[in-house]
């Protein structure tokens, strides 16, 4: 029988890639979740694991080919695979190598980070040379963007080699350290000698590498040679980002050099440098600065505001939470309140729930809502999934969930992903009105803030009423003013009077 080997899916937004190693050839023998060949995207290497065990077959696709998501790569014939091992003895020698290698050294390696988010800075290590480890005990926490990572030992043994230091930088796939286990475990000094060897893999296995056909043509196009680029590929074979991070590399040794020279701030005082701290800024640090910059330098933002008397919303959440949290054992708070009022105006304004995707205009039919929470390290937006179809006990479970989540620092990529309306709580620290900025790619952001007793004319009366001023934050290249000021008004509305969300008014 005849098994078919097809490009696996690649990630989000990534629709092709090219077949840059195949480490099979057509009658060799392969065993089920062998690699087969190993496929390069703009942004990872992918490898293609064998679905069954039998001989190799046709290669459809060949080296430098580009693929898309599910094309045909190769065929395998199933069931042939027994007899074939007994032919060549070829096949197995580098196998029983290899395992030899991995059951005294265990490579500890940098996980997946996330969608988009290649490399990431070793902030911590828990461990150090010639401790002992367990099998998932902790060794180092790395910081990317957006999250700490906790990296766990692959396999019980002896820490042997620290490859990254705390505070470098390491790319997503990389070598972090050198475990001794089984017979290696006893010997840790013996690794000693190998870092040499780990410095050039393709030397240590004495193959002839070859570098992936775009990584070929990228050190052409960028003028560097292959004694200039560090390959972190099978057997040491250089990839496309590994040109890239070269060039970018050779390209910020000049910088550096002169930046000295441009005086980044004006010399302090001398009685003044004595009670000054200067400390790094942390990686999520600079990229929340990177990223506000970002969008107020691309999209055509503009704040517009009103004010809602909170006096409905605050008695019916009084007349209820004792119940509700009886109920539910989640408190009643705010934030479901305007969660609602917000999915229940962004069916009316769907252009404020959209996004700009070059010159086309993306309206999401649904509402993955952001919630901004201040945490010790800085602001994170989790996203809570298809808020437009939950009830209030939901989104408020969710609410508590995600900020717990994001103060101890457990949030994943993935709950930071995907969002397409953000509403940031500033009442909390008391602020009384501020202009949110815009989360790209959203074109809206709705800013919350303090309550606060006003004297207001009702009926030609002076009453004092609990009023918060709101502020929505909006594109102004995807969304005009009547639709903000209109999308404003509908919260107002519905927080005014809750009962026009149970008659979807």
């Amino acid at each position: 029988m005849t098994t078919e080997v097809r490009v696996p899916t690649l990630g989000e937004s990534v629709t092709e890639a090219t077949v840059a190693t195949w480490f099979k050839k057509p009658g060799d023998p392969v065993a089920a979740d062998e690699m087969l060949c190993e496929l390069e995207t703009d942004k990872v290497t992918v490898e293609v694991p064998s679905p069954v065990a039998g001989t190799m077959g046709e290669i459809v696709a060949q080296e430098g080919q580009t693929v898309g998501v599910d094309a045909l790569l190769a065929t395998i014939s199933a069931g042939d695979a027994k007899a074939a091992p007994a032919k060549s003895d070829k096949a197995e020698k580098p196998a029983k190598a290899e395992a030899a290698q991995t059951g005294a050294s265990v490579d500890v390696m940098v996980p997946t980070l996330g969608e988009s988010v290649s490399e990431a800075t070793v902030s911590t290590w828990f461990k150090k040379v010639g401790d002992p480890v367990a099998a998932d005990e902790m060794l180092c926490e790395l910081e990317t963007d957006k999250v700490s990572v906790e990296v766990p030992a692959p396999a019980a043994g002896i820490l042997t080699e620290i490859l990254a230091a705390e505070g470098s930088t390491v790319q997503a796939g990389g070598k972090l350290a050198i475990l001794s286990s089984g017979a290696g475990a006893s010997a840790p000094a013996a690794a000693a000698p190998k870092a040499e060897e780990a410095a050039s893999p393709a030397a240590a296995s004495g193959k002839d590498v070859e570098d992936a056909p775009s990584a070929k043509k990228a050190m052409a196009e960028a003028g560097l040679s292959r004694d200039q680029v560090t390959g972190s590929g099978r057997d040491g074979r250089v990839m496309k980002e590994d040109v890239a991070r070269a060039a970018a590399a050779a390209t910020q040794a000049p910088a550096a050099a002169a930046a000295p020279a441009q005086a980044p701030r004006a010399p302090a005082p001398a009685e003044d440098v004595a009670r000054e701290e200067r400390v790094k800024m942390t990686r999520l640090r600079q990229t929340i600065a990177r990223r506000l910059k970002d969008s107020q330098n691309t999209a055509a933002m503009l704040t517009t505001y009103n004010e809602v008397d909170m006096t409905e919303v605050m008695a019916l959440r009084n007349q209820y939470k004792d119940e509700f949290f009886k109920k539910h054992g989640v408190r009643l708070g705010f934030m479901s309140f305007f969660t609602k009022a917000c999915v229940h105006a962004l069916k009316e304004v769907p252009e404020v729930n959209a996004e700009i995707d070059g010159t086309d205009i993306v309206y999401k039919n649904f509402v993955h809502m952001g919630v901004a929470a201040g945490t010790p390290t800085g602001l994170v937006v989790p996203v809570i999934r298809d808020v437009d179809s939950m009830g209030f006990a939901a989104i408020e479970k969710a609410i508590a969930e995600k900020g717990a989540r994001a103060r101890d620092g457990k949030l994943s990529m993935a709950e930071m992903q995907g969002g397409t309306f953000t509403i940031s709580n500033g009442g909390v620290y008391g602020s009384l009105m501020s202009s949110p900025i815009l989360n790209p790619p959203q074109s809206g952001i709705l800013g919350m803030h303090k309550i606060q007793d006003r004297p207001m004319a009702i009926n030609g009366q002076v009453v004092i009423r609990p009023m918060m001023y709101l502020a929505l934050s909006y594109d102004h290249r995807i969304v005009d003013g009547k639709g903000a000021v209109t999308f404003l008004v509908r919260v107002k509305e519905a927080l005014e009077d809750p009962r026009r969300l149970l008659m979807d008014l």
